[in-house]
């Protein structure tokens, strides 16, 4: 292949991959100048509604053929157009889902770099993505779970790299000649859509309705999950290049000068993420969703520098936020199974809100939180009470989002009593019944402009 594609600084590509063995980035070519260059893909602005499907649409926008040459962008991913933009939408936002920063001119550039790699396998595939959507180091390893949950496990050679002081490197076939390939069976063979069309049409299907095998799909792709709050500014400041002026810190560098003048030294309030609070019911009627959204609530928990508080409510409150700090998802979940006594019960949503906000939420733990309840609103007890809780809680916190498995289903109002007296005090009412409605929900958690 004579175009080549130059790697981000601090990642090196195996011989097999680069224009020839023993390099740490492969050398710029044609192919460069072809990632970036105006006449790549076009990306045409449309507006796309908060609540809809994000079938062809990513940030705004919607991908569409990249003009002449644009048929082996799609030849190169196997796919027509329609189903090419699905693939790559669904891949994207599952990305920022795990908490990668993609924007549309990087989605762009990896529509060209498959453009140049050609109609190749999941090892040029990945690096295609890796190249293109990934900024920072961090996004790394997000890019690696993200892939091998979407596309399968990542190709291999059997003998892994040796890993960096920082984090471990992906495993990537290394091509040993001329043709040779270290992928072998009908896995290496297929193309890469193939291997994301099933994935992407398991986004959007709802969690009651899947398989054993889809289950499994989906827990992996749970786990690539990150949710962090909203952005805050803190009363902390810290030094900065540009912000108010630090009195104090300037006097003391013109002291140390003798008195002469210096430079003005500068600082800026600290930035924090808001604590997110999830309240997750476990009743008889959330059973088949309750497992796909304790998994959506260990990914926030675990998460790098999360402020997340969880509870289960069903007959009664049960925190069970040291339950989920195990960093192996069914270790997790089977410690919350021995601390929920009343899984798949009846549902007193009021009663549980209520003992809440008397024995946590006054304490500060919902003060200025991002209060996140996931239940269908079915409620056995006084709706009137439920209500009076909700706005409770909406004086307390700082948004208070619903999502709701049944709001996805054809003809759905919430008429149901305890959702119709809970609506009023609830700032974003969202989907929750598949993937896309968790990693939507996300978005929102976070204070996504494009949500």
């Amino acid at each position: 292949m004579s175009e080549t594609l130059r790697l981000r600084a601090g990642t090196r590509a195996p011989s097999g991959l680069s224009g020839g063995p023993g390099e740490g980035a492969a050398r710029a070519g044609p192919g460069d100048a072809a990632l970036h260059s105006p006449a790549g893909p076009r990306v045409a602005g449309a507006a796309v509604r908060p609540g809809g499907r994000d079938g062809g649409s990513l940030g705004g926008a919607r991908l569409s053929p990249p003009g002449p040459g644009g048929d082996a962008v799609l030849d190169a991913i196997g796919l027509d157009d329609e189903g090419a933009a699905r693939v790559v939408v669904g891949f994207v936002r599952t990305l920022r889902g795990a908490g990668v920063t993609v924007v549309t001119g990087q989605v762009a550039a990896f529509l060209r770099a498959l453009d140049v790699v050609g109609p190749s396998g999941r090892a040029q595939a990945y690096w295609a993505g890796r190249s293109t959507l990934c900024s920072e180091r961090d996004d790394l390893a997000r890019y690696d779970r993200v892939f091998a949950a979407y596309f399968g496990d990542r190709p291999h050679n059997g003998s892994p790299r040796p890993a960096s002081p920082f984090r471990p490197r992906p495993q990537v076939a290394v091509a040993s000649g001329p043709g040779a390939s270290a992928e072998t069976g009908p896995a290496a063979e297929r193309p890469v859509a193939a291997l994301a069309s099933a994935t992407e049409v398991l986004r959007h299907r709802d969690v009651a309705a899947l398989t054993d095998a889809e289950r499994t799909q989906l827990r992996r792709l749970l786990a690539a999950l990150a949710l962090g709050g909203e952005p805050r500014r803190s009363a902390r400041r810290r030094p900065a290049r540009h912000g108010e002026v630090d009195a104090r810190r300037t006097v003391r560098a013109m002291l140390r000068q003798g008195g002469e003048p210096a430079r003005l030294c500068r600082r800026a309030r600290v930035r924090k993420p808001r604590r997110v609070v999830l309240l997750v019911d476990v009743s008889g009627s959330m059973a088949p969703y309750a497992d796909a959204l304790l998994r959506f609530a260990h990914a926030a928990r675990i998460a790098p520098a999360a402020r997340t508080e969880v509870f289960t409510l069903g007959t009664r409150l049960t925190r069970v936020t040291v339950a989920l700090a195990h960093r192996t998802p069914d270790l997790a979940m089977a410690a919350v199974g021995r601390a929920v006594p009343d899984w798949s019960g009846g549902t007193r949503l009021g009663e549980t809100l209520r003992a809440f906000l008397e024995g946590w939420g006054r304490r500060g733990l919902a003060r200025g939180a991002v209060v996140v309840l996931l239940s269908d609103g079915w409620e056995r007890g006084d709706p009137a009470l439920l209500g009076e809780q909700m706005r409770r809680l909406h004086r307390l916190a700082h948004r208070v989002v619903w999502a709701n498995p049944r709001k996805g289903r054809p003809g759905y109002a919430p008429l149901a009593g305890g959702m119709a007296a809970a609506l009023p005090s609830v700032d974003v009412f969202v989907e929750g019944q598949s993937l896309a409605a968790l990693e939507r929900l996300a978005a929102v958690v976070r204070g996504a402009a494009d949500a």
